[in-house]
């Protein structure tokens, strides 16, 4: 049996079936966008949601720790942070034992904020399970892992 000739178009089908790089970014859109729809009324976004979950169970609160933890860059997080200072739900502060580090913490209104969004989210991750196996994602963030060593 013959083999069609390949061509650009036949590479490039090939390649965006087997990226992992843009099937990942795919998926994480669209599971994005299931999850903000599902969230609109907790007042938070599943990004913000997240990086304050991660603030709220962190037992090291510097910027640095947060920031390999998430994968961020420290702008990348800076950025995020200070959004969610001017509305009040973190605090961002010098570090008392060593000047050059900073640390971030939920503010009261923040804590309650997402406390307030806990059963919002239990909900979102109930619908998203009915269609995801819920371990896939831990299962690609805990793998990836090894991305970030090597």
């Amino acid at each position: 049996m013959m083999q069609a000739p390949k061509t650009l178009r036949t590479d490039a089908l090939q390649a965006i079936e087997t990226c992992a790089g843009w099937n990942s970014r795919l998926a994480a859109r669209r599971v994005t966008q299931f999850l903000e729809k599902r969230m609109t009324g907790s007042g938070l976004t599943i990004a913000q949601f997240g990086l304050m979950a991660q603030i709220a169970a962190a037992s090291d609160d510097t910027l640095g720790t947060l920031a390999e933890r998430l994968g961020f860059d420290q702008s990348s997080l800076s950025r995020n942070l200070h959004a969610l200072e001017r509305e009040g739900l973190v605090e961002i502060a010098v570090v008392e034992r060593d000047q050059r580090k900073r640390a971030v913490w939920l503010t009261e209104n923040g804590a309650r904020r997402l406390e307030a969004a806990m059963p919002i989210w239990r909900s979102a991750h109930a619908a998203l399970a009915e269609v995801l196996d819920p371990r896939l994602a831990r299962q690609l963030a805990s793998a990836s892992q090894a991305l970030m060593e090597g």
